[in-house]
Formats: structure tokens, C-alpha cells, sequence
């Protein structure tokens, strides 16, 4: 297991309310308008945001030879409005179903389960927004990823 230091870990004052940041992590329209990098579309994002609650998300991009489409699910572990909200994340099938992270080219060694932390607090009508992603190291693929989502959550809110 790596040092938690070496995870995922992005924080960031929001020009917006907190109430606005939270729907924008917790609303499927509006989650769909930000998340994942630079190119990609999420054309199917279903949350129930409830302990215990499922989410399946997936990103979708289109290339000149192919479509490139990877799916999500996972489950809420803590639904604290506005304020804390933890969940888990796979990768899977387009029916849910949790598929190993090799077979998306993951490393050996990738955890098929891990965990977003996203903690918000209210800065003087501003939001402080610390996302730490579990599981995802710190200089992969994957937080380039974020780091691209965030700067488009950051534009909209």
C-alpha cells in the first residue's frame, strides 16, 4: 500500500457558493458537464446519492478509428450536504458489473476498488474544495484526469 501522500490530492477555492459545488458533484446533469479529461463526454451518469446509494458513470470519446468508452460504479459511503461526500469507484461493464483494471490497461497492482473523498467548506461565499482520490497515484494518468475535470468544475461554478 502507498503512503497516502502519494494519492490523488487536488484542493482548490471555488468562485461559487458551497450549495453550488455540491450540486455540481452530486447532480447527474450537472456532473456530466464537467467530469473526466479533455475530450471525453459522460452520456450516462446515474447517482443516487444516499449511504448505500449506487452511482455508474461513463465517459465516452470519439476518435477518428474508434469510440473509447470506459464505465464506472461505485457506492456512497458518507452523504454529509454540503459539506463531505465519499464514495467508491470501479471500473466496470456497461451493466455494472465490476470488471478487473487490467483489462483497461491498468497496471498490475491497481486496486480495483477506490475512494473519492470530496470535502467542502464555505470561504466568505466561496468554496474550498479538497478532493482526494484513493487508490489513483499521484502521478498517473488518472490525475491528470482530475486535474483536467477540475479546471472545468472550476469554469462552471
Amino acid at each position: 500500500m502507498k503512503a497516502e501522500m502519494d494519492w490523488v490530492r487536488i484542493e482548490r477555492v471555488l468562485e461559487a457558493p458551497i450549495e453550488r459545488v455540491w450540486d455540481m458533484w452530486t447532480d447527474p446533469a450537472l456532473f456530466a458537464q464537467w467530469y473526466g479529461p479533455n475530450g471525453m463526454t459522460i452520456p450516462v451518469a446515474e447517482m443516487d446519492v444516499v449511504v448505500g446509494g449506487r452511482r455508474k458513470i461513463c465517459m465516452k470519446m470519439e476518435m477518428p478509428d474508434r469510440t473509447m468508452t470506459m464505465w464506472f460504479t461505485g457506492e456512497y459511503k458518507e452523504v454529509d450536504r454540503p459539506y463531505r461526500l465519499v464514495y467508491s469507484e470501479s471500473l466496470c461493464d456497461d451493466a455494472g458489473n465490476i470488471v478487473p483494471p487490467q483489462s483497461m490497461g491498468m497496471p498490475e497492482g491497481h486496486p480495483s476498488v477506490t475512494e473519492v473523498i470530496v470535502e467542502l467548506s464555505d470561504v466568505g461565499g466561496k468554496t474550498r474544495m479538497k478532493m482526494t482520490h484513493i487508490g489513483v497515484p499521484a502521478e498517473s494518468g488518472g490525475a491528470g484526469g482530475w486535474a483536467q475535470a477540475i479546471e472545468k468544475l472550476a469554469a462552471m461554478a
